[in-house]
């Protein structure tokens, strides 16, 4: 192995959103000085904090398909960006209503909840330019737009939310609707930000089928390890309050199928995600590291 391949998976991707969150600081400069108040909350959620996993597998996928950092990240951006605003929204009072995100107070406890709402529409609409403007191959544009669109629209990330809310009003056929809720509001995006990645790669189609399959696997075990993390880690751990699906009477891994059962699934997942990289060599290491990674994580 290489001197780079004994690097923690966390030192990657602190690496990774470095560069990420350096890319995004340009791309959120305020153009005039009536736009500064709009900036300023926009800036303030895509730049403080977080793990930025979404592009850093988006640069990861797309360096494991021979393309470059510089190559995919406007991808990285776009895709943070639509995270980013999602989250936003997530907080609400209409939404989950939290004063917490990465340890600071939430969008629209710092801003208000007006100006919150705009900053997430901004944000959601900044993605799209970036990748009309900052990609100079049409048709990789086009590929990049649409990818992005359906993870994150009504059969997507929006989707997802829409059955999240449904659910805290009843939990019948409980397996089947925690399946769709995770599946589009997680993996959805989860698996745009690898295929994405490719695209940038201009990568062949099994490449970009092997990295759907990853991808969906990982977003699953991810978000299982999510419900796991907040049913048993601290809020000071977490950066947003814990406990909080409970409280709420959720849905998730835990309440269907208790602590132990849910890491046993998160696991499972891994194993498909990395099963599912059959098409590559030891270039996607990184990827099968952070399969790993994303459901053992402690935080």
């Amino acid at each position: 192995m290489t001197q780079a391949k004994r690097q923690s998976v966390p030192t990657v991707l602190r690496q990774r959103a470095e560069k990420v969150r350096a890319a995004i600081d340009a791309r959120l400069t305020a153009p005039d000085e009536p736009s500064r108040g709009i900036y300023e909350a926009m800036r303030y959620m895509a730049l403080g904090g977080g793990k930025k996993l979404r592009p850093a597998l988006v640069l990861l996928a797309a360096e494991a398909c021979g393309g470059t950092q510089e190559q995919a990240m406007p991808a990285a951006c776009a895709v943070e960006m639509i995270h980013t605003y999602s989250l936003i929204h997530d907080d609400l009072p209409a939404m989950d209503d939290d004063d917490l995100r990465h340890g600071r107070p939430s969008c629209h406890k710092r801003f208000g909840e007006a100006m919150a709402i705009l900053a997430g529409d901004a944000l959601l609409t900044q993605a799209f330019a970036v990748l009309a403007s900052d990609v100079a191959d049409a048709e990789v544009a086009r590929r990049l737009v649409a990818e992005l669109a359906q993870a994150a629209g009504a059969v997507g990330m929006v989707g997802g939310q829409v059955a999240d809310l449904a659910a805290e009003r009843g939990h019948a056929d409980g397996e089947r609707l925690l399946e769709i809720i995770h599946r589009r509001k997680t993996a959805c995006l989860i698996e745009a930000s690898v295929v994405m990645g490719a695209i940038s790669a201009g990568a062949g189609e099994h490449y970009e089928r092997s990295l759907r399959q990853y991808g969906i696997h990982l977003g699953l075990g991810f978000q299982i390890a999510d419900d796991v993390l907040d049913a048993s880690a601290s809020t000071e751990t977490l950066g947003k309050t814990a406990g909080k699906d409970a409280a709420k009477g959720k849905l998730t891994y835990v309440t269907l199928y208790g602590v132990g059962a849910a890491q046993t699934r998160a696991r499972a997942e891994a194993d498909r995600a990395i099963d599912a990289l059959t098409a590559f060599g030891h270039e996607a290491d990184w990827l099968r590291d952070l399969a790993r990674f994303v459901v053992d994580r402690t935080f």
